[in-house]
């Protein structure tokens, strides 16, 4: 057990530097699209998931299922996305055709990633200023809307582990009434692989489960009972299937 331990973590340590070494390469090189067309900066995106992708394979051997793609709708909808490490946060481009993200203000002003997250459309949220801030995140998220492009929202707004108690905010519930479009949840147990706050990237496969899209019109506290109980049932359940198939090996637990 302890060679095992001492392997993952020695891989984890060499994707680490090579995934931030990535992330600033493309980042410089992605600089010259800030003055041409959307396409470019969405190229370099999504080059960025897939080279992610591949060092997670080639290094750690965490791998990817992707379940119920065929349920995204074609053109603008809101993606609401159990948030439980920084996995998701490059991953969904892989099935989305043109993601924009809602992400806290702050990173908007990190150097060339604030600029780029600008040139992509990314839609800042000041998570302090509450009711303002719900607003202008709706009016940012029409624009982007307008050109047929996906919401992608996490509705915890932060990371929470496997296994721990959800605790689902308002916005999710606001962007879905104030769109009037169909929510797609998306279940998965990243966090299992890819721990919040550490380091270790433990072998596996990452299970990402898309589910049946809510379609709008609810009001919103029934919406957001539902968003809840649908992503947490099948986040559980995904969980569980990680854990039956890891059972007695000692890897893949976080």
């Amino acid at each position: 057990m302890p060679d095992v331990k001492r392997f993952i973590l020695a891989h984890s340590i060499v994707f680490n530097v090579l995934f931030y070494v990535n992330i600033t390469v493309r980042m410089i090189v992605g600089l010259p699209t800030i003055a041409l067309p959307h396409a470019f900066i969405l190229g370099v995106l999504r080059g960025w998931s897939r080279s992610s992708l591949w060092l997670l394979r080639a290094i750690c051997g965490i791998t990817v299922e992707w379940r119920g793609r065929e349920k995204i709708p074609h053109g603008a909808c809101i993606i609401a996305c159990k948030h439980q490490s920084a996995w998701e946060t490059f991953s969904l481009f892989e099935i989305l055709d043109d993601p924009t993200y809602v992400l806290k203000r702050e990173l908007m002003w990190v150097p060339l990633f604030g600029w780029l997250a600008r040139k992509a459309g990314m839609i800042p949220i000041d998570r302090g200023a509450r009711v303002s801030a719900l607003a202008r995140m709706a009016a940012r998220a029409r624009d982007e809307i307008a050109h047929g492009r996906q919401i992608v929202i996490f509705p915890e707004g932060t990371r929470r582990a496997p296994g721990a108690e959800p605790r689902y905010l308002p916005g999710v519930a606001y962007l879905y009434a104030e769109t009037k479009l169909a929510c797609v949840p998306v279940a998965l147990n990243s966090g299992l692989f890819w721990p919040r706050r550490s380091w270790r990237r433990s072998p596996g496969t990452v299970l990402v489960e898309v589910l049946d899209p809510i379609p709008p019109g609810l009001d919103r506290r029934t919406f957001l009972a539902r968003l809840q109980s649908v992503t947490e049932a099948a986040t559980a359940r995904l969980v569980q299937e990680s854990a039956n198939r890891n059972q007695g090996s000692g890897i893949g637990s976080g």
